[in-house]
């Protein structure tokens, strides 16, 4: 039985392209891991610890970036896993209160993975509230020469 044949990737309708995606929302380099380290200091809520900078090139794209950082410390790939796939839902109820340029770097605890997720969302939301007050009027910071 022949396979059915792929569909190749369209582009959005010019009516799409305004929206957020998932993917504008995330932190992808390393660098921008390592300047959100360096920028800034820990924070700690009830199940995760988080980082958060003002973004460099906010005037380019001036939405929110977060990123998952699990260490193998917390379990095996499957706990891992399943700590960032709730982390991810957590993340996208609530990104949109997440209004200022900044990058967010969440490091969940080993409890994560068995607390409930209305808890996980709570903290969640919490923290982004408490980065939109405390970014208010933060000025973007510049990266330093090398």
């Amino acid at each position: 039985m022949p396979l059915p044949p792929r569909r190749s990737r369209q582009p959005l309708p010019s009516a799409m392209t305004t929206t957020r995606t998932a993917a504008d929302h995330r932190l992808r380099k390393h660098a921008d891991y390592q300047r959100v380290y360096r920028d800034s200091r820990r924070q700690s809520a009830r199940q995760m610890s988080w980082f958060c900078a003002p973004r460099i090139d906010s005037e380019l794209n001036p939405a929110a970036r977060i990123g998952l950082t699990v260490p193998k410390a917390i379990g095996n790939a499957v706990i891992r896993n399943r700590i960032k796939r709730r982390m991810r839902a957590a993340i996208g109820r609530h990104i949109a209160t997440l209004t200022r340029p900044v990058d967010v770097v969440l490091h969940p605890r080993r409890s994560s993975a068995e607390v409930e997720f209305v808890q996980l969302e709570q903290d969640v939301a919490t923290i982004f509230l408490r980065i939109q007050k405390d970014f208010k009027d933060a000025k973007p910071s510049r990266p330093q020469a090398q």
